[in-house]
Parts: C-alpha cells; structure tokens; sequence
C-alpha cells in the first residue's frame, strides 16, 4: 500500500510544479516587475531645432541672425501645456501640446519622470485629469487617441499626433498603462 501511495505522488507533486512554473512564468510575463528597477531615459529635442542644427553644423556655418525682432516662424508655437500628476505611480514634468511650422502638432513630454511599467502609452484625451485614485482610470472612458509607446520614463520626448486629428479636441494626456487600465499620471491641458 505504501508504495502504491508514494507512486500516486510523485507524478501529482510533478504535476503541481510544472503548473506552478507555468503559473509563474505567466505571471512574471504580465507583471514585468523587474521593470520597477529598470529606467530609460530619452532626451529628444524638438523637430524643428534638430533639422536647423544639423544642417547649420553638416555645412560649416552658424546661423543667420535674425532680421527682425518677433517670433522665428521655425521655432514651435506652445497651443497647450499642463503639469504632470501622479496617478498609479509618482510622476512628474510637463506636457506641451506644440504645433510646428508646418503646421502639425506633437505633444511633447520635459522633465518627465515616473515609473517604468508594461505596456506605457501616452494617450490624448478627453477626459477632466482628477486627482488621487478617482483620476485612475477615467482616461478610457471617453474619446482617446493613443501616440505610441512611452519612449522612455524619463527625460523629455515628442509624440507626433496624426495629421487628420484636431487637438482641440482634447483636454489632457495621461501616462497610461495599457495592460492594466490604469493612469501612471496625467496632465490637464490649458490652452494658451
């Protein structure tokens, strides 16, 4: 009886630690913890700075000076900016919401600084940005325009919005985590 008893068990103790390790593996996979530790820093300049420099340098040359005195028509119009409030995650830095001199738009993060996680997006939206957990997960409520992937959690980046999207649609951006509905942090955006 004794090894008829040991001889059911090995087979239901092998059976448990592969369902385990599957178990595991499925839930490292989803939660990514690791990423809590890990930071990727982006520091993009804008579009518009980045063109003039390089062809300015590549050429051997410095900048004209400016002929009159007002805005450079190259340099970006801020339509929009807010600072960033944490949400799921501390998070700070500000989003500007620019449009350029051929007249498209990015929003563009500076000095952002929060938490890596899975799945990051930044979203435009329509939604009001509400402080504490009742701002969580309002930002898929209504209308919402995903940009891309989060290039980074920290530094500053630009996220180009597509050419037939109007901006004054929408009213803020949030850091949301996609996998889990959740905003990491948001920011409301005041028109200028």
């Amino acid at each position: 009886m004794g090894r008829v008893r040991g001889a059911l068990t090995r087979p239901v103790v092998a059976g448990a630690l592969v369902v385990a390790a599957v178990l595991a593996g499925v839930g490292l996979y989803w939660f990514q913890p690791w990423k809590l530790w890990q930071d990727e820093t982006v520091r993009e300049a804008l579009p518009e700075a980045t063109a003039a420099e390089s062809a300015d340098t590549s050429a051997g040359r410095t900048a004209p000076p400016r002929q009159a005195p007002g805005p450079d028509p190259a340099t970006p119009v801020t339509v929009a900016s807010g600072d960033l409030i944490s949400h799921e995650h501390a998070t700070s830095g500000t989003v500007k919401l620019l449009r350029l001199a051929d007249g498209s738009h990015i929003v563009r993060l500076e000095d952002l600084d929060t938490s890596n996680g899975p799945d990051l997006r930044v979203w435009l939206t329509d939604a009001p940005v509400k402080e504490g957990r009742a701002g969580w997960s309002v930002f898929d409520d209504g209308r919402h325009e995903s940009l891309g992937k989060l290039k980074g959690n920290k530094g500053s980046h630009n996220y180009r919005l597509p050419a037939d999207l109007d901006p004054a649609a929408f009213t803020s951006v949030s850091i949301w985590c996609d996998r889990f509905d959740v905003s990491f942090g948001a920011a409301e955006l005041a028109r200028v």
